[in-house]
């Protein structure tokens, strides 16, 4: 447990320093470093809408918009594990975090030696169909699948994780991968859309009401769905026999996404007998990525980094 915590805070603490540089600084360095990006579609047409006009648009903060170019960027250890995990920030599917979410994320399972692949995706409001996010979501794992033997994974050892929003696709993806969100483009399309786990870090995971006052079910299904559409794209209501195992974490005091996300979303799972783990924080918000240094939730990434080594996805 000590030598776990240990590499958990040396990888957190690498990317302290990190933090300095602007995210376009960490974005650009990490192409530099050797990551490489794999377009999501072939000829970056991506089915569903034509997509936003001009370029890709990036904050001082390191939120995305305009996304016309879904695509994964790609960190790879240098000690691999031959663990995988498809890393998905939030942002209420109108915009991405990644700098406060999946680069963070990114570098700190690239530091335990997880091979990484960030994703950016389209978002609904840009020229896409509302099932745009969920298709890049099943591309993307099929790909990773596909390139397993290239980027040496253990092909029963490729995971997902998801902040906010990103923990609503991921947790579509993981309770939904199978259902066809678009026609067969190519072979990697034959490859299984199905995580082997999931980490759903404070996800919005249900449309119904009475805790559906989120970006995240207002870019998807509008402001006035019907019940059918709620449940259509509420994870709860979709976990069955295929769900991986999952691991959830929440602030109690989430302002954002009621901490009856995960609480609904952990009945479910233990309903249909999927082992879960779920950790509530009395305080924390929203929003808090690998988590301030000092902060309860501060503490989740260690409790993830022990929970997949219980069960084998990073090894003993």
């Amino acid at each position: 447990m000590d030598n776990i915590k240990r590499r958990t805070l040396l990888g957190i603490g690498t990317l302290g320093v990190a933090a300095l540089a602007s995210p376009r600084q960490l974005y650009a360095a990490a192409l530099s470093a050797g990551e490489t990006e794999i377009a999501l579609w072939p000829g970056d047409q991506p089915p569903g809408g034509n997509g936003p006009q001009g370029p890709e648009r990036t904050n001082a903060k390191g939120s995305v918009t305009n996304v016309s170019r879904p695509r994964m960027v790609v960190y790879r250890p240098q000690r691999p594990n031959g663990s995988a995990m498809l890393v998905i920030a939030g942002g209420g599917y109108t915009h991405i975090e990644r700098g406060s979410e999946s680069i963070p994320a990114a570098r700190w399972l690239q530091a335990l030696g997880v091979t990484v692949f960030e994703l950016v995706y389209r978002l609904p409001g840009e020229g896409w169909i509302n099932t745009a996010p969920f298709q890049d979501g099943q591309r993307a794992m099929r790909l990773i699948r596909a390139a397993a033997s290239k980027y040496e994974l253990d092909a029963k050892r490729i995971g997902i994780l998801g902040f906010s929003a990103g923990g609503h696709l991921a947790g579509t993806t993981a309770a939904e991968p199978d259902l066809p969100r678009y026609a067969a483009e190519d072979m990697v399309d034959q490859f299984s859309a199905r995580p082997d786990f999931a980490g759903l870090i404070y996800p919005v995971l249900t449309f119904m009401p009475s805790y559906d006052n989120t970006h995240s079910r207002r870019e998807i299904i509008g402001k006035h769905p019907d019940l059918a559409e709620s449940e259509a794209f509420s994870v709860e209501r979709h976990v069955g026999a295929r769900m991986p195992v999952t691991f959830l974490a929440q602030a109690a005091d989430d302002p954002i996404s009621p901490i009856q996300n995960s609480l609904l979303m952990f009945n479910a799972l233990k309903a249909a007998q999927i082992p879960a783990e779920m950790h509530v924080f009395q305080e924390g918000g929203h929003g808090w990525g690998l988590g301030p240094e000092g902060s309860l939730v501060h503490a989740w990434p260690a409790l993830f980094e022990t929970w997949a080594r219980h069960n084998g996805w990073f090894g003993s």
